[in-house]
């Protein structure tokens, strides 16, 4: 179908072409013509067009984030849902997600739940039976800095290892957390380092028990005021945990516990540390997301309409 525009220099072709120019008209006149082609329904909802530079065939992940909490640089959820919707579309993921909790409906056809919100183990129940659904489908889970804390840690540790009680003093505040690198070999570690980092860490956890969750890195608490008698405990930081809910299937989690400062999500180690988590808790390979290439991006037609006298 020819647009209006294109029929409207049908109509004037005279002081069309006195003003630009028979091959200017020609151009536009193809391009008018060609443009519902370039606007074909794409693959999306209703027919919308996909996502520019979006993996058709990635990993989906929902990014449950939550309103900011803290001070300047501290806890800044919002600001994770922007940056790491981007960051993990740029790795081949197909990303949703909100400043609340997952849906029955969002759960569908996610295949993990990154959550950085404060307090996050607060769930309703229509929240918990949605979650423990999805848990049960096999479904991962990828909790961030003080996402596993709530009124009940027991019930939350069963979701993703170990959480702690709101309302007991049980973090360090802004100290240096060094890490300790316990399993090495395990591929989520690759890049990561003995480093140190300026952050908080967590203490007097709730953890799960049969099974355990896997260690990853641990840290040696330092001795700030919050931590009072609790300094120089070690005490995991990061961690795996697989598990299978009653009349579920085999799931898994994957927990660091920083966040607390939101420039080390910007941390080279930390961001590819991250990465090959998700890519775990998800049950995929564990390089999918560090490894991915986007193919190149179809190029986009050009056409110049040129003035008399080249103005």
């Amino acid at each position: 179908m020819i647009s209006d525009s294109a029929l409207r220099f049908q109509r004037r072709p005279a002081a069309c072409a006195r003003r630009f120019g028979a091959p200017a008209i020609l151009t536009i006149v193809a391009l008018a013509v060609a443009a519902p082609a370039q606007q074909a329904p794409g693959p999306g909802p209703q027919g919308a067009p996909r996502a520019q530079g979006q993996n058709p065939n990635g990993m989906h992940v929902y990014i449950w984030a939550g309103l900011k909490s803290h001070g300047p640089g501290l806890h800044d959820y919002p600001q994770f849902l922007a940056d790491w919707s981007k960051v993990l579309t740029e790795h081949g993921a197909v990303v949703a997600g909100a400043l609340q909790a997952p849906s029955a409906a969002d759960l569908e056809h996610t295949e993990v739940v990154l959550i950085y919100k404060g307090d996050a183990a607060y769930l309703n129940d229509a929240q918990k039976t949605a979650l423990e659904a999805y848990v049960k489908r096999g479904g991962g889970l990828v909790s961030l800095h003080d996402s596993l804390c709530g009124p009940d840690p027991a019930y939350f540790a069963n979701l993703v290892g170990g959480a702690k009680k709101h309302g007991e003093v049980n973090y360090t505040l802004d100290a240096p957390i060094e890490y300790e690198i316990v399993d090495k070999e395990n591929p989520i570690m690759k890049d990561m380092s003995p480093m140190t980092i300026w952050d908080e860490a967590f203490y007097k956890m709730t953890w799960a028990k049969d099974p355990a969750v896997h260690v990853l890195a641990t840290v040696k608490l330092p001795p700030t005021p919050s931590a009072g008698e609790h300094k120089g405990e070690v005490v995991p930081q990061i961690w795996t945990y697989e598990h299978t809910l009653p009349g579920g299937q085999p799931a898994r989690a994957f927990v660091w516990m920083q966040g607390h400062t939101y420039a080390n999500f910007a941390n080279y180690q930390v961001q590819r540390t991250l990465l090959r988590g998700i890519a775990w808790a998800g049950k995929k390979p564990v390089d999918e997301l560090v490894n991915y290439v986007a193919p190149p991006r179809p190029a986009r037609p050009t056409a110049a309409v040129t003035a008399p006298n080249g103005r």
